[in-house]
């Protein structure tokens, strides 16, 4: 069984007890959030398609933790010139 959920904008398939990365959520640490944005559920074969969300349908989650991604330098090239 699992779900396509669009979250912050992006969309994440998800499995029960399943943890994934999204962009920081309003929210603190160990808070529960529901996200009612779900696009498609797969059960055993039974695919539920949403047009473009399903109603009724909510996924339930909770923060585990906030943190900061890597650091991405960027470095620009410039000739000399004269």
């Amino acid at each position: 069984m699992y779900a396509i959920v669009d979250v912050a904008g992006q969309q994440f398939k998800v499995t029960k007890d399943q943890k994934i990365f999204v962009h920081r959520l309003n929210g603190e640490e160990g808070d529960k959030v529901e996200f009612d944005k779900v696009l498609l559920i797969d059960n055993d074969d039974k695919v539920e398609v949403g047009v473009p969300v399903i109603k009724g349908a909510l996924i339930r989650g909770k923060i585990l933790e906030h943190m900061k991604g890597d650091t991405v330098k960027v470095f620009k090239k410039k000739r000399r010139k004269g």
